[in-house]
């Protein structure tokens, strides 16, 4: 809490500066918003100042003398009517004047509501190594004036409580932890939001490290083509460097979009494979393709982990069909052309209905209806040319 003002008046060579000649009581108050509140500024007899004489300002604005009472001759009050939140941060300024408007002595008024309950309290380590954890404010998530939030844990049944200390500026209501933890040992955390109108605390969580292990992304990613196919494009990636050294099973799951394109097509059914094969692609065109983990069953926990972040995109094309780009003035090729673009729509819909993914019997198959294609294509083309012969 920041007090903004506090003015002692002291006579100018007669008294020391310790000696105070005026003050506001109570001194850099907290009111709800709602609440009225009344002030009182006292002078020294020495000022030779009645209080009847005196006014009061509220940041920057005169108060009306309706709202003062005098209660004595070196003491003025002032009732304030209901509030809305304080303007700033620092308070609002308060402010007793003599006659002629020089400040006797100041205060703050800080105006808001007390903290609500922190809910949504969520944490997670990446590697074991750390942990980091994350909640929101409870109701409207304003108070207008500060409020502290504190993420606090202890080893569960006999920890000792410990305060987070490093807290993301960039990120509100977040802290990390960035070392010390205990594996195999469930942890009690919870958020206390305190300000100078009270304090509200979280529910308690309860986790173990093991329960909550997300990864790095996927390393080395790599998208290439998959020969002359021009639907198709091979996916590999490395198991997350960090956790190798951990008795864990992966998922992963990949997404991919096209470069004109913001949908992303997630495929999920990659399993703890390291590798895929995407389908059903469009010829001559550019994809852009990243691929997530998450750590199942690391070191016995029976919990799935989270997912890590996306891998960094990366770029790969399709080839482009020579069926597509060539042309041709023999009708009957081009109804030949034609029969077997037909074909292979009709084969493409029931890939994407029978095969979607990354199952390796359905693209083997796949594979194998495609070379034979191919061979057959070439052997018209070979028997075209004979009869030209």
């Amino acid at each position: 809490m920041i007090t903004l003002l506090f003015l002692i008046l002291t006579a100018p060579g007669v008294l020391s500066s310790s000696t105070q000649l005026a003050g506001i009581y109570p001194q850099d108050p907290a009111v709800q918003i709602g609440t009225s509140l009344t002030a009182t500024c006292s002078v020294s007899s020495e000022l030779g100042l009645h209080a009847s004489s005196l006014f009061w300002t509220l940041n920057g604005k005169r108060l009306p003398s309706s709202s003062y009472t005098v209660l004595s001759a070196t003491a003025l009050r002032v009732t304030i009517p209901p509030l809305p939140g304080s303007r700033q941060r620092s308070g609002d300024n308060l402010v007793c004047h003599n006659s002629g408007g020089h400040v006797l002595a100041g205060t703050c008024l800080y105006v808001g509501m007390p903290p609500v309950k922190p809910i949504n309290l969520t944490c997670w380590s990446r590697n074991t190594k750390d942990l980091t954890c994350q909640w929101a404010p409870g109701g409207q998530g304003e108070t207008f004036i500060r409020t502290k939030y504190t993420l606090k844990y202890k080893l569960r049944w006999y920890g000792q409580e410990k305060e987070c200390e490093d807290y993301n500026t960039g990120q509100p209501c977040t802290c990390y932890i960035p070392s010390e933890l205990a594996l195999f040992t469930p942890y009690e955390i919870w958020v206390e939001a305190s300000n100078q109108l009270g304090t509200a605390v979280s529910d308690v969580i309860y986790l173990d490290i093991l329960d909550v292990v997300t990864t790095d992304p996927p390393a080395n990613v790599h998208v290439s083509r998959v020969g002359d196919l021009e639907d198709q494009l091979s996916v590999r990636w490395g198991t997350p460097p960090a956790l190798k050294d951990f008795l864990f099973q992966a998922k992963y799951q990949i997404r991919y979009r096209l470069e004109d394109s913001v949908e992303w097509k997630v495929v999920d059914d990659v399993g703890n494979q390291t590798s895929c094969r995407l389908a059903g692609l469009r010829p001559g065109t550019v994809y852009f393709v990243q691929v997530r983990c998450n750590p199942v069953g690391i070191l016995g926990s029976r919990k799935a982990g989270i997912w890590s972040d996306w891998s960094h995109p990366t770029a790969a094309s399709t080839p482009l069909s020579e069926r597509l780009t060539g042309g041709s003035c023999d009708s009957k090729s081009g109804q030949q052309n034609s029969t077997l673009r037909r074909d292979l729509k009709q084969f493409f819909g029931w890939v994407r209905k029978h095969a979607y993914g990354c199952s390796s019997m359905s693209i083997k198959l796949y594979d194998q209806w495609r070379v034979w294609l191919q061979k057959s294509h070439k052997t018209r083309n070979q028997v075209f040319q004979d009869d030209k012969s």
